[in-house]
C-alpha cells in the first residue's frame, strides 16, 4: 500500500500496529520529513513494547557487504524476549543493488515479528528492494508535490497539532512556512510550550514564533505571473533566491522553460490537454496549464516574454552592470504585466 504525501504521516500515526506487514519503505526529498516520518512508524510499530527491546537501528555509511549482512542477520533472527524486532535501516540510497538484493531476498520469506523499516537518503533506494517492500507491506511517501498537496498536508499537521491555530494565523503560516515542511513540528512543541497545550493561537501570537521565511517552490513564481499578481510574482521570486537558494540563472532558466513551453504550444494546433503533453513531453496537468495560459496571453505577448527574458540573459552576464536581483525584479514586473491582474472588487460609489 502506497500513502500518499498529503494525508500520509496522520494515516501512518493511525494506522494498526498490525498493518505494516514486514516492511515498510519511507521515502521523500525532504530529509526531516523522512525522519519525522520514520519516527512516527517506528513509535507505531512499538506502541506499548520496551523500545530498546524492540528497535535495532543500521546507518548505511557504505555499500560495504559486512554491513548488510549484519542487517540480513537481524531479519533472520526471531524475536527475543519479546514479540516483535523493528530492524530501521537508514540511508538506504547507498546500498549497491547487489546487496539490496540481499535484504530483498531476506524478505520473501519473513520471520514473524520482525518488521524492516527502510529510510530514504543516501542516494536512490535500488529498484529491487523498493519493490520487494512494496510487496510485503507498506510505502510512506513524504513528498510533498505542489502548492495543493502542500496546503493540505499543513491542514493535516495543523488538525493534529498541539495547539489550534486561529484562520488568520493558520493563513500566515502557511503562507510563511513554504516549502521548509520539516520546520513545523518543531514550532508546534514551540507553540505548546509557550502558550499550553490545546490553546488557540492567534496570528500576533505566532509571528515571533516564525523566523525567516521558508523558501518556495518555482511554480509559486509561475502562477503569480500567470495571473498577473505582481507583489505576489516580487515575494516568490526573493524566496526564491534567498530562501531557497536559487541562482540568478537558474531561476531565469525556470522562466525561459515556462514561457518557452507556451511558445511550442503556440500554433501548434494543440486543442486538449493530452495533446499538449504530447508536444511537451511533460505531465498532463503541467501541459494543461502551459496550454491555457499560452490561449490567453497570445502569440504576440508570448514573442514579447521571450525577448525581455532573452535581455535579461544578457543583463545577468555583466551587459549593464546592474545587480543579479534588480535585473531579475525588473524581468518578473514586466513578465507580470503581461498577464491580466488579479481581480478587484469594483468601487462603490459614494
Amino acid at each position: 500500500m502506497t500513502v500518499d504525501a498529503a494525508g500520509g504521516r496522520r494515516a501512518v500515526t493511525k494506522g494498526s500496529a498490525g498493518s505494516a506487514g514486514s516492511a515498510v519503505l519511507v521515502r521523500g526529498d525532504d530529509p526531516s520529513l523522512v525522519a519525522q516520518a520514520v519516527h512516527e512508524v517506528v513509535a507505531e510499530l512499538v506502541s506499548d513494547r520496551d523500545a530498546t527491546m524492540v528497535v535495532e537501528e543500521h546507518t548505511e555509511q557504505s555499500s560495504d557487504a559486512s554491513d548488510v549482512g549484519v542487517i540480513v542477520d537481524a531479519l533472520s533472527t526471531p524475536p527475543f524476549l519479546t514479540d516483535r524486532r523493528v530492524v530501521v535501516v537508514r540511508d538506504a540510497g547507498r546500498i549497491s543493488t547487489p546487496e539490496a538484493g540481499r535484504i530483498a531476498a531476506a524478505l520473501k520469506d519473513p520471520v514473524p515479528g520482525v518488521v524492516l523499516v527502510v529510510a530514504a537518503g543516501g542516494g536512490t533506494i535500488p529498484a529491487v528492494l523498493a519493490k520487494a517492500v512494496e510487496q510485503k507491506g507498506r510505502v510512506v511517501d513524504t513528498k510533498v508535490a505542489n502548492g495543493r498537496a502542500r496546503a493540505q498536508w499543513i491542514a493535516g499537521r495543523l488538525h493534529d497539532a498541539p495547539v489550534k491555530l486561529d484562520p488568520e494565523a493558520a493563513s500566515r503560516l502557511g503562507e510563511h512556512i513554504g516549502d521548509d515542511l520539516g520546520r513545523l513540528d518543531g514550532l508546534f512543541e514551540s507553540l505548546a510550550s509557550a502558550y499550553g497545550a490545546s490553546a488557540t493561537v492567534t496570528a500576533d501570537e505566532l509571528e515571533p514564533f516564525l523566523g525567516t521565511a521558508g523558501g518556495v517552490a518555482p511554480w509559486d513564481l509561475t502562477d503569480a505571473l500567470d495571473s498577473g499578481d505582481t507583489a505576489a510574482a516580487l515575494r516568490a521570486l526573493e524566496r526564491l533566491m534567498t530562501a531557497s537558494g536559487s541562482a540568478p540563472l537558474v531561476v531565469l532558466a525556470t522562466l525561459h522553460r515556462h514561457y518557452g513551453s507556451m511558445l511550442r504550444l503556440d500554433g501548434s494546433g494543440a486543442t486538449s490537454s493530452s495533446e499538449a503533453a504530447e508536444i511537451l513531453g511533460a505531465h498532463e496537468f503541467v501541459a494543461r496549464k502551459a496550454l491555457e495560459q499560452s490561449r490567453r496571453l497570445g502569440s504576440d505577448k508570448i514573442a514579447r516574454a521571450i525577448m525581455l527574458i532573452a535581455e535579461a540573459d544578457l543583463d545577468l552576464r555583466g551587459r549593464t552592470g546592474l545587480p543579479d536581483s534588480t535585473g531579475l525584479q525588473v524581468l518578473v514586473a514586466r513578465l507580470s504585466r503581461l498577464s491580466p491582474g488579479p481581480k478587484r472588487s469594483p468601487a462603490r460609489r459614494r
